[in-house]
């Protein structure tokens, strides 16, 4: 199922043969040191990455679109540099964008979180910023009218993204994760 496609991607879930992608992906020091709480570890081989993948695509099934974990696959012959032609199959993953409900100490929240990773051979294209922007853009109607980017608080490329979607800096926040993270928020344009 694709949920949808931008410009140069489709946002799809993943699917059990891209393991090798994942691999490439969260193997990555420079990828996994920006995830999840701590103690934060890369994927340690190919059959840690088809767990991890199994865990997510369970947890991604939990959720009804368009909020989940979403593969970013190129797509078009002249999507990236180095992508995938349609002669040489569909091409891989190069990243998640992803669209969660929040839950903090207490349980679930009102509260919504877009974020993103992205392969570091595929970073400073935009990318992540066109991933997270078609998001809200399919933010459901009933959905919160404020979204959230949480980042690191020296993950400087992650709050470049945030900046470039028209989020506003909220300062620090303990509230998520157990960490203190550099809050930002999307606030939905009134309609039309």
């Amino acid at each position: 199922m694709e949920l949808l496609r931008t410009e140069r991607m489709i946002l799809r879930p993943w699917a059990e043969q891209d393991v090798a992608a994942f691999f490439d992906i969260y193997s990555r020091d420079e990828v996994a040191r920006w995830l999840g709480a701590h103690p934060r570890r890369p994927v340690s081989d190919i059959e840690d990455a088809r767990k991890r993948l199994l865990g997510w695509r369970k947890f991604h099934d939990g959720f009804e679109a368009p909020y989940g974990l979403w593969a970013m696959v190129p797509h078009g012959p002249d999507a990236l540099d180095g992508g995938s032609t349609a002669q040489d199959g569909p091409a891989a993953p190069v990243g998640t964008a992803l669209l969660l409900p929040l839950a903090d100490d207490d349980g679930p929240t009102d509260q919504v979180e877009v974020g993103w990773h992205l392969h570091p051979d595929f970073q400073g294209r935009g990318l992540a910023t066109e991933a997270a922007a078609a998001l809200l853009t399919v933010l459901p109607a009933n959905a919160p009218d404020r979204v959230l980017a949480l980042t690191d608080l020296d993950n400087t490329r992650s709050q470049a993204v945030a900046t470039r979607l028209g989020m506003v800096d909220q300062g620090t926040t303990d509230r998520w994760f157990g960490e203190t993270l550099l809050q930002f928020c999307w606030t939905r344009p009134p309609a039309a």
